[in-house]
């Protein structure tokens, strides 16, 4: 679970305890959403029609029509069974995207799915939080005065020889996409250096990344990919420095990443902002 994710379910129960039921519901889960000042999620609320004192009022007076206490491994506090079904539903979202941490993207799009949030929120309200708070987002950082970690070197981490090409379009096509093997075979036949890859002891392709070669965008991150089963031991971080100090030897002063999907990876691993959309 991110460090976000917790601040919502901290939050979620922080409402809860000042009802009767002290019991999270729904509701609790979508206030601790319009709650949040922190990154992209600060948009929400300021973008909502609806305000947290109203979704406070609408819960003092609600009658759930299916309210059983549950207990749940995510909180200290019991739970309605909605919000079970809700972390059951975020879950899958996160395995769909063959992510390794529910994230606050997941938790947003199963949560506005709800019959209880179809009565609160337009269609419009859902579209935006939809936009805001659960797609990759363009984020951006700055490399000017960006200092560089040091990357371990049992990472294995090169730049790409041309002899790569054939085995590493077919590695991004069987772990990642059809789309991004097709944008790695494009940079191959137009000649781009701008493509890292990791490997393991034996030499075989563990993750990727690359700059400049989506539609030819100058100053544009991505993708980078890594093997579900080896996310979170630092192979994406050393990716991701490898080609932004290429990019800062280049001259760039800043570099968008392009639809970053975790976006609290980005924020942590090299200060990226979120891009605003609205």
């Amino acid at each position: 679970m991110t460090d976000r994710m917790q601040m919502i379910i901290e939050c979620a129960e922080e409402e809860a305890a000042k009802t009767d039921k002290q019991t999270v519901s729904i509701l609790h889960l979508l206030i601790a959403f319009l709650k949040q000042d922190a990154s992209f999620l600060a948009e929400l609320s300021y973008w909502s029609s609806i305000s947290i004192e109203e979704l406070r009022c609408v819960d003092k007076n609600v009658q759930t029509f299916d309210y059983r206490q549950m207990s749940s491994s995510y909180f200290s506090i019991p739970v309605e069974k909605d919000v079970t079904i809700v972390f059951a539903s975020a879950i899958g979202y996160m395995q769909k995207f063959n992510q390794i941490y529910l994230n606050e993207g997941h938790l947003l799009k199963a949560l506005l799915r709800t019959d209880q949030v179809d009565k609160l929120l337009t269609d419009d309200d859902k579209f935006m939080m939809i936009s805001l708070g659960a797609t990759a987002r363009d984020m951006i950082t700055h490399l000017g005065n960006y200092s560089f970690p040091n990357i371990p070197s049992s990472f294995g981490i090169r730049r790409v020889y041309h002899t790569d090409r054939n085995k590493l379009v077919s590695f991004v096509y069987d772990h990642f996409s059809r789309e991004w093997s097709l944008t790695i075979e494009r940079a191959f036949v137009e000649g781009k250096d701008t493509i890292y890859v990791a490997t393991d002891s034996q030499r075989n392709y563990v993750g990727f990344a690359a700059f400049d070669i989506f539609q030819n965008k100058k100053n544009y991150f991505g993708p980078m990919g890594v093997k579900l089963d080896l996310r979170g031991n630092g192979i994406g971080f050393g990716l991701l420095h490898h080609c932004l100090r290429d990019m800062k030897e280049i001259g760039y002063e800043y570099a968008i990443l392009g639809g970053a999907g975790p976006i609290e990876f980005y924020e942590k691993a090299c200060k990226a902002v979120i891009i605003p959309i609205f």
